[in-house]
């Protein structure tokens, strides 16, 4: 899950890297939700074995209500801390 400075927005996406895919929503490589409205901290996430798996969270998380991902981001990073600052050292970023 990635969210904006003020954690008003939540984007949540699958991926098989998920370094470099918070990279690219951090540089704003692609056109779409998550640069439009700026969500470049990753707030939370799940690792996955099988993608069919990840693909299958994906989508129960996107059909959840806005109050269950907030509730699930508290429980495992309550001040909403951007988990990804330390993974880009020598990247650029």
């Amino acid at each position: 899950m990635l969210t904006n400075k003020g954690n008003t927005v939540i984007y949540i996406g699958v991926t098989n890297d998920v370094q470099r895919r918070v990279w690219e929503h951090k540089q704003g490589i692609y056109k779409g939700f998550s640069k439009k409205y700026a969500c470049h901290k990753l707030v939370y996430y799940e690792e996955y074995q099988w993608i069919q798996d990840a693909i299958a969270r994906e989508k129960q998380l996107k059909a959840g209500s806005r109050q269950n991902k907030i509730d699930l981001v508290n429980s495992e990073n309550p001040d909403w801390n951007d988990l990804s600052l330390d993974w880009y050292e020598g990247w650029g970023t």
